[in-house]
């Protein structure tokens, strides 16, 4: 689309998984929207997309163009790889157990991203310009955007879903803050010679989690959290000899491994911002927080921003950006950010801490959850579909 002037209801800025789910919901909703977004970069990473996630792509018409190449994770296993003298005992959760198929379903992003991009592109009050956001300014009554190619657009809410150095909180004034950690995660895909069974295994090191999760067929993707160090070391690897230090993290359960080209790299650290939303600017996904990639949080929170936006939009169309909308978005996505952040920080530290009785406790837990029927089958429930802050659409509810 050449440079013009637009008017929307709203205007969501940045096209990846959260930006895209925002975008279909809030057009879904009957609401005229912008997206601007220049084409997604490429991204060999993958996404374990939790219940409430697929249920929210099945009402947006999305999940079934992209779920052949997505591989279930029907159990979790947590081994206590840290050699201490304190080591929790191994921790096994079934997704049966709790009534679910799966309890996510793992696929890489390039597929997830063009089955969201596909229905973008046929979806009705949903206007897509392929352009970066060069200036975004906010008055009382209108939000304002001037794209790169110089598009000028108008709309009553903007959603900035435009990642970690966000243009769209800049322009409303809120401040990040963040924590580092001594860590750093790779990401790699990769081939194996034993079926993985649909098991999702995370050792717990003494530097991090080192994590496979199922893929189609006999592939996984690994998340490999080390220190800084290590993570220099990795860099320096390729071939037979990436392939054996792999197998060896993963103490060969996936038999012989060969890991295809390209990997990530991710400091890690949690950022968030001290606001969800002002000046009829609400942020969503890296733009609003960011934590380590532990546990499958990070994207199944920005999916959930993206459904809260929608929902709030949808209940205050006259006027979705107004104070009222904004502070209700604020107080549906506040809890749910602070406890999956407070939940991940508390388990990496506790990798992290040489402190005896924390290691002791870290077990303790780990054996309750054990042995505990009904306390473990609440904790798997709470972490798959958060019954506190689940909006409609990861309900599976239409917004109209």
């Amino acid at each position: 689309m050449n440079a013009g002037s637009l008017t929307a209801d709203v205007a969501v800025v940045g096209g990846g998984p959260s930006g895209l789910t925002a975008a279909l919901a809030l057009a879904s909703a009957g609401l005229d929207t912008v997206l601007v977004a220049p084409p997604a970069p490429s991204d060999n990473r993958t996404t374990a997309l939790l219940a409430s996630s697929i249920a929210a792509l099945e009402t947006l018409v999305v999940w079934e163009a992209c779920r052949d190449k997505a591989a279930p994770l029907r159990t979790l296993r947590i081994v206590d790889d840290t050699g201490r003298l304190w080591r929790a005992p191994e921790a096994r959760f079934e997704a049966d157990e709790i009534g679910l198929e799966a309890f996510a379903y793992n696929i890489e992003n390039r597929h997830l991203i063009a089955a969201l991009e596909t229905a973008a592109a046929h979806r009705l009050n949903l206007r897509v310009i392929e352009d970066e956001a060069a200036m975004v300014s906010a008055s009382d009554d209108l939000a304002h955007i001037r794209t790169a190619r110089g598009t000028e657009i108008d709309a009553r809410l903007v959603v900035g879903a435009d990642g970690r150095h966000s243009i769209c909180r800049a322009t409303a004034g809120i401040e990040m803050h963040a924590q580092r950690y001594p860590q750093i995660a790779l990401t790699f895909n990769i081939a194996h010679s034993r079926p993985h069974h649909d098991i999702s295994t995370e050792f717990h090191t003494e530097a991090g989690p080192f994590t496979t999760v199922p893929l189609p067929g006999n592939r996984s993707s690994i998340v490999c959290v080390v220190t800084e160090k290590d993570a220099h070391h990795l860099q320096t690897l390729s071939g037979e000899t990436l392939d054996c230090e792999l197998e060896r993290r993963s103490h060969s359960i996936l038999g012989k491994v060969k890991t295809e080209p390209g990997y990530g790299i991710f400091p890690l650290a949690i950022e968030s911002a001290s606001l969800a939303a002002a000046h009829r600017i609400a942020l969503i996904g890296e733009a609003a927080h960011r934590i380590p990639p532990i546990g499958a949080q990070g994207l199944n929170l920005g999916l959930r921003d993206a459904a809260a936006i929608a929902e709030v939009a949808a209940d205050h169309r006259d006027d979705p950006g107004a104070p009222d909308a904004l502070s209700r978005y604020e107080n549906m996505r506040r809890a749910d950010v602070m406890s999956r952040t407070l939940a991940v920080d508390l388990l990496n530290r506790s990798l992290l801490s040489g402190f005896l009785p924390i290691q002791g406790l870290r077990g303790l837990g780990m054996h309750v959850l054990n042995t505990v029927g009904p306390l473990r089958r609440a904790v798997m429930r709470e972490g798959v579909m958060p019954r506190g802050s689940q909006p409609r659409l990861m309900r599976g509810e239409a917004l109209r």
